[in-house]
């Protein structure tokens, strides 16, 4: 949490979650963005236990986000029937985040949004990981 945010005294919402992952898309480059135009993006209080233990998390408070749809490198013209991509951000456990360390509330849900279109893409958490831990 930033000294502005703690001098703030304001416990953010889900609304003010959702505006900054929309602000998130809206400000990645071209053409990402645009192959971005139909996913669903959600914000809830926590995953339910079973999205939790299917992922192989203990706790649903373990879990921030979710990226649920077909990557991009799957998809198929002969595809139909499926429900649309889908971003779930998790207010609870990105608050609990947000509290107990010094990056700001934009910078969690921004990396957050960021990992969970990379899944989107068909990168896997492995390669995400990778890709962080490069030298810049």
């Amino acid at each position: 949490m930033t000294p502005a945010e703690r001098l703030a005294g304001r416990t953010p919402t889900d609304a003010d979650i959702e505006a900054i992952a929309r602000a998130t898309l809206d400000g990645l480059p071209s053409p990402f963005r645009e192959s971005l135009s139909d996913i669903v993006l959600r914000v809830e209080p926590v995953a339910n236990p079973d999205t939790a233990r299917s992922l192989g998390l203990r706790h649903p408070m373990q879990l921030s986000g979710l990226y649920s749809g077909v990557p991009l490198n799957q998809q198929s013209v002969t595809q139909s029937g499926t429900l649309p991509e889908r971003i779930t951000l998790y207010s609870r456990p990105i608050l609990a985040e947000w509290q107990s360390t010094r990056f700001s509330l934009q910078q969690i849900v921004s990396h957050i949004v960021i990992h969970e279109v990379g899944h989107h893409f068909g990168f896997s958490d492995d390669d995400m990981h990778a890709l962080e831990d490069e030298p810049e």
